[in-house]
């Protein structure tokens, strides 16, 4: 089975769920941005249940997804892809790279989303073209199985507009789409709140799909900025839930340690011997 899909095997969905306790244990993931193989396999020892890839937004070529995907093999990290767009060509280079979860960009309708399926999967479920020599294969020593290729695989179609969360039932509603995920700084952009992914009209909208995604029966995540946040889409009724990205956790514990240290409310002795110490 694949392994994006036994993280979501426990939340209930359907018309009588009802959104959970924000202490309720749901997946938490990240964003790998820096596309370096050492920090992506730092935060797959951290603890995450899952991370993201990014071919969207950040460096990554198909060379580093293969570099990635080898130094995350050693945690028990679940590795998503985000390809750069809905491109057959994509999807066929991830896929023979090894990947198994993939997560697509901006896919605003039933159309969009039936195109990355059939991208996804071998015949007859769809027009992925088969390649017996490949790291998924294990280089040929492997036998092609496209039954089992086909079931090992899942997609993510990533809502990032207003019109596409007008289309998330029939988006949904497509067979092979195995969960949801609302991007909120370009959904905050696109509802005209300048990428502020924490302003109400934007959260209701969330809390909203997040409603709607659990009637339908299919699992739906997003992305935090913090902490407080993750626990606020958590509480809403989200499946899986991104906290940050592997930049921003650095960036941001860099400069919390500089302001404590130049803090001028804090007394601090800097000694030889001693380090750095409060008095």
């Amino acid at each position: 089975m694949n392994a994006f899909k036994q993280l979501l095997q426990h939340p209930t969905r359907g018309v009588d769920a009802h959104p959970r306790a924000s202490h309720q244990r749901v997946p938490l993931g990240t964003w790998i941005m820096s596309a370096s193989p050492l920090v992506a396999e730092a935060i797959g020892h951290a603890g995450f249940d899952w991370a993201v890839l990014d071919m969207e937004h950040s460096p990554l070529e198909l060379p580093g997804v293969v570099a990635l995907l080898q130094a995350l093999a050693s945690t028990k990290l679940v590795p998503i892809v985000r390809l750069a767009g809905n491109d057959p060509v994509g999807f066929k280079r991830v896929l023979d790279a090894g990947a198994t979860t993939l997560m697509v960009p901006r896919v605003q309708g039933a159309e969009e989303a039936e195109r990355a399926v059939a991208a996804l999967r071998y015949p007859p479920l769809g027009h992925r073209g088969a390649a017996a020599m490949s790291r998924a294969t294990r280089y040929g020593t492997q036998r092609l199985d496209t039954g089992a290729a086909n079931a090992a695989v899942a997609l993510i179609a990533q809502l990032e507009t207003p019109h596409a969360l007008d289309a998330l039932e029939r988006i949904a509603a497509v067979e092979g789409v195995d969960a949801l995920f609302i991007a909120p700084a370009d959904l905050s952009a696109a509802m005209g709140h300048g990428g502020d992914a924490r302003h109400p009209a934007v959260m209701t909208a969330m809390s909203q799909a997040a409603e709607r995604s659990r009637a339908a029966g299919l699992p739906i995540g997003t992305l935090a900025g913090t902490p407080e946040m993750a626990a606020q889409v958590r509480a809403a009724g989200f499946d899986f839930v991104g906290l940050g990205s592997d930049l921003g956790l650095l960036v941001h514990a860099a400069q919390a340690s500089l302001q404590a240290l130049r803090t001028p409310d804090a007394a601090m002795v800097h000694s030889l011997n001693l380090g750095t110490h409060a008095y």
